[in-house]
């Protein structure tokens, strides 16, 4: 008689291990196909129920929302505008902008469709769709590996032990996970919520809830880049935005490396005291400047027009921001306030390059003969560069859309007859600004917001790459 001795299996392993006929030859594709179709089906067919009951809870979630936000029991006659739950009426709101608008009757106002809620309510449902999606491919793509990797003669493993290992190495993007979707419904949706306005006749004519909104396609680009009064105006802002953004950063950054470089010399006595005296205009707040130098250079009552004239250099005041016939003195006054807000920031920052240049730059360059002159130029001026021109690009940005300096000094003005609803001074931003909420036009606003958004971040991604800072991250 032959006694055959059989080695005893960890309670463990005979957990993990695929049971059944076959099963360790099945196809890969079959559990994926599983959790394509119910999420989590996948896993139970690899014998992994927590991961199965993980994946099917997000379906069963899904599932239910749709089901208890919709009318679904009503009657045989289904409609998405009637019946539909979060996600159906959400789609279906999103693609039609509503149907029904709200009439007077005896009664009062009947109960209709918002255009711009459906919009808002499709867009959200939309996201959500796209978050759930992920999981789901996260169902079908682990249930495809996994079992993979069984039929390749990998090792079974435990739901509790693939949670745990995928919460050691994955640890930062779970918790970095809450950020993102909170950023997805944050920031991404209204910049979706804006493009999409850009399609439609959302404007002072076309006002929901009494009218429904409806898409034009690119009627609204045709508008501004081929109707010509609005061609002119657009081409004429954009021209001084740009004028404004390159003059309003070079004027700071150079004023900014002046004062830093001559608080950095030693003949200067109390560097210290100059340098909070300096920083002064960037520690007030923006807006107040703007309206104190608003109130000084106001053409009928401001000092300056005062002073002009009784020192004689002006025969009679000077309309600063009001002369249509002198458009640039508005312009150039701007400029100057804009000089006076932001040298500090520079100032700041090329002070603390400058503390860190090792001196014996210097003295080799003194050695060498090389005067104050061919040191800065040499020397200072490409390592200051080097350093700061990541924060240039960005000033250059930030001036592009410098909304508060010219809307609170200006408002755009002096008027311009040549322009619709726009002044002299106006930015852009500026302009998108009272086609919406001044002129309620916001799906003229919405197009100029996307020109300006493909404007600076072409200008940002190309300095960007070709800045020697950015190409050694």
């Amino acid at each position: 008689m032959t006694t055959t001795t059989t080695s005893a299996t960890p309670a463990s392993t005979r957990d993990r291990a695929p049971r059944g006929p076959g099963r360790a030859g099945l196809p890969a594709a079959v559990p994926g196909l599983a959790s394509a179709l119910v999420w989590g089906a996948g896993q139970l067919i690899n014998r992994q129920a927590g991961k199965a009951a993980f994946f099917f809870a997000g379906f069963a979630g899904t599932i239910v929302w749709e089901i208890a936000s919709g009318n679904y029991y009503a009657g045989m006659d289904f409609t998405a505008r009637a019946n539909g739950g979060f996600f159906i009426r959400g789609l279906w709101g999103l693609a039609t902008l509503g149907t029904q608008p709200r009439e007077m009757t005896l009664t009062g106002l009947t109960e209709g469709d918002n255009s711009i809620v459906l919009m808002a309510n499709g867009l959200i449902a939309l996201l959500t769709l796209a978050l759930l999606a992920v999981l789901w491919g996260w169902s079908v793509r682990d249930a495809v590996r996994y079992r993979a990797a069984l039929n390749a003669g990998g090792a079974a493993e435990t739901s509790r032990a693939y949670f745990r290992r995928l919460w050691e190495g994955s640890f930062a993007y779970i918790v970095l996970s809450p950020g993102m979707v909170l950023l997805v419904f944050m920031a991404v949706l209204p910049v979706l919520f804006g493009i999409l306005v850009a399609f439609t006749n959302y404007n002072r004519d076309n006002l929901p809830p009494k009218n429904l909104v409806d898409w034009v396609g690119f009627d609204n680009f045709a508008t501004i880049f081929a109707v010509p009064s609005w061609t002119e105006t657009f081409g004429g802002i954009l021209g001084w935005t740009v004028v404004w953004a390159v003059l309003a950063t070079v004027t700071t950054y150079a004023a900014g490396m002046l004062q830093a470089v001559l608080l950095a010399s030693p003949k200067v006595k109390f560097p210290r005291m100059w340098r909070s005296v300096f920083l002064l205009p960037w520690a007030v707040p923006a807006i107040v400047s703007a309206l104190v130098f608003r109130s000084m250079f106001n053409g009928q009552f401001g000092p300056v027009s005062q002073w002009l004239v009784d020192l004689g250099i002006t025969d009679e005041r000077v309309y600063w921001f009001t002369d249509p016939s002198h458009p640039n003195l508005a312009r150039a006054v701007a400029l100057l306030v804009n000089l006076w807000l932001g040298f500090p920031f520079f100032m700041a920052l090329v002070g603390g390059v400058l503390a860190n240049i090792p001196e014996s730059y210097y003295e080799a360059a003194r050695i060498d003969g090389a005067g104050p002159v061919q040191q800065f130029r040499h020397i200072t001026l490409p390592i200051v560069q080097r350093t700061v021109m990541p924060l240039l690009v960005l000033s250059f940005v930030h001036n592009f859309n410098n909304f508060g300096v010219i809307y609170f000094l200006t408002e755009g003005g002096p008027d311009n007859v040549d322009y619709r609803f726009a002044g002299s001074t106006d930015l852009l931003v500026t302009w998108l600004f009272k086609l919406t909420l001044d002129n309620r036009l916001y799906n003229i606003g919405a197009v100029m917001s996307l020109v300006v958004f493909v404007i600076v971040g072409a200008i940002s991604v190309l300095n960007l790459n070709r800045t020697k800072a950015i190409r050694e991250l």
